[in-house]
């Protein structure tokens, strides 16, 4: 099997210090072994309705499922999300198997 995802869209609560929570994610992932790959982004372009408030996307990828499983219980994750979860006003979380149709150059 391929690559598979982890991919966090996510309304921060008002007053959040986006930048700094986004730091200190980098590193949190920086020091997991089992996290393949790691990119986020924060939307510039979609209008309002279609957002719905959502402004940041994170896309990790693994080397599979078991890989997934091992950082979502790995200590780093556990305890970074004590902090992240209530700077959030709403998250959608989709975990996939990549489909590839046309790989990166």
């Amino acid at each position: 099997m391929g690559t598979y995802n982890h991919y966090v869209i996510v309304k921060f609560k008002d007053g959040v210090e986006v930048e700094e929570l986004i730091q200190d994610l980098e590193k949190m992932i920086s020091g997991i072994e089992h996290v393949k790959s790691f990119e986020w982004g924060k939307d510039i372009e979609s209008h309002e309705m279609l957002r719905q408030g959502f402004t940041h996307a994170f896309l990790m990828t693994f080397n599979g499922k078991e890989d997934l499983s091992a950082f979502q219980v790995h200590p780093k994750h556990t305890e970074f999300s004590k902090i992240f979860s209530p700077a959030l006003e709403n998250i959608v979380v989709l975990d996939f198997p990549s489909n590839i149709i046309k790989a990166p150059a």
